[in-house]
């Protein structure tokens, strides 16, 4: 009796260790890892673009949860825009890619198409990412009242103006 006690309580433990490490196993990217897997594509973009490495890696960051969000994994779409895939895998209104610098790169299309951000373009440096989280935030970009906030928090909290500096 009191074998078959020990024995049930080591195989609960064990299922409840197993279930953590699944939960857990599932999480590609911790948020160090994300950026510097990242950081080098977002410095291109600036470098072409203008618009400042922090906010492509925030806003990326803060919309696919480190790279980590389903729609990041199944339809590398690290932006949260929305568009037709043609995924098996999950039903989604988002937009799928063929990879993840495809995504990258029509974030900074997605900027330059719409009216509400184009002029960003011209009116901000690279230099200064304050001013494009705004300029984004107040163009309807996000719905979420909080989103430039949480912007500029990734930003600060990771300091990821760092690699705003031309090398």
């Amino acid at each position: 009796m009191q074998k078959s006690l020990i024995s049930k309580g080591l195989l609960i433990m064990i299922l409840c260790l197993i279930c953590v490490a699944s939960t857990f196993g599932q999480q590609k990217f911790s948020p160090t890892s994300y950026i510097n897997e990242h950081k080098q594509v977002a410095q291109q973009l600036m470098r072409e673009t203008g618009v400042p490495a922090s906010v492509i890696l925030a806003v990326a960051i803060h919309e696919s949860a480190y790279g980590n969000s389903r729609i990041a994994k199944h339809l590398n779409n690290h932006f949260g825009i929305k568009g037709k895939n043609n995924s098996k895998q999950i039903k989604s209104a988002y937009k799928g890619y063929a990879s993840v610098m495809e995504s990258y790169k029509d974030f900074i299309d997605l900027l330059k198409r719409r009216k509400s951000t184009e002029h960003l373009f011209d009116k901000y440096s690279f230099k200064n990412c304050q001013a494009w989280v705004n300029g984004i935030a107040r163009s309807g970009y996000s719905q979420t009242k909080s989103w430039k906030t949480h912007v500029i928090g990734t930003i600060n909290r990771y300091n990821l103006d760092q690699y705003d500096k031309l090398q």
